[in-house]
């Protein structure tokens, strides 16, 4: 990774980048680690700002890549410690973003392993496959867990979520583990 710089954010659609380069999103429940990881697949430490609390990413923020790629930040969605309105204004930016966006050419959707499949989770795939958006699912926090485990769980979440697409995307953004398999499947989907 050469350059990885901040590209903008938008709250409102008006704000979206008009450069027309290729976009990957990532998405996933408040705390899943969508910053965390954006930030080990730049080999930054702070680009995209990150927090124990959940909620902190209120609007989508842009970070461009070697002028070659942009990647999107998505709000996270069940709980957050905002206010429900702020919540309910997220849903239509993000549908907006995710449904008319003809440069989003990815979306990682990111589930924590240690956790089962939530009804949010499910509603988002099932969404994005009604609207015919590419995405990759990736479990997260793989290092909390020992490879049996991860194993076992990677079972679990398939079968909760009736996958039956590639193999899942396992990764750590705290150890690396993971970041260049996924990065190789970025790019091969996407450029």
């Amino acid at each position: 990774m050469s350059q990885a710089v901040f590209a903008g954010t938008a709250a409102d659609p008006s704000q979206f980048p008009r450069e027309g380069l290729p976009e990957v999103a990532f998405a996933g429940r408040s705390n899943v680690g969508k910053s965390s990881l954006i930030n080990a697949l730049l080999n930054r430490r702070n680009l995209a700002r990150t927090s124990k609390s959940p909620g902190k990413t209120r609007a989508i923020q842009f970070f461009r890549i070697n002028d070659e790629l942009l990647f999107a930040d998505l709000p996270g969605y069940g709980f957050a410690r905002v206010a429900r309105n702020l919540r309910e204004d997220w849903g239509p930016l993000i549908e907006e973003y995710l449904a008319g966006r003809d440069h989003l050419k990815l979306l990682v959707l990111l589930l924590d392993i240690r956790r089962d499949v939530a009804a949010d989770d499910q509603a988002l795939l099932e969404w994005l496959a009604l609207k015919n958006v590419p995405t990759l699912v990736v479990l997260t926090k793989i290092d909390t867990l020992s490879r049996t485990q991860q194993v076992a769980r990677e079972r679990i979440i398939r079968s909760a979520l009736g996958w039956k697409g590639d193999s899942l995307a396992m990764v750590s953004a705290r150890t690396g583990n993971g970041k260049n398999a996924l990065w190789g499947e970025i790019r091969r989907r996407v450029l």
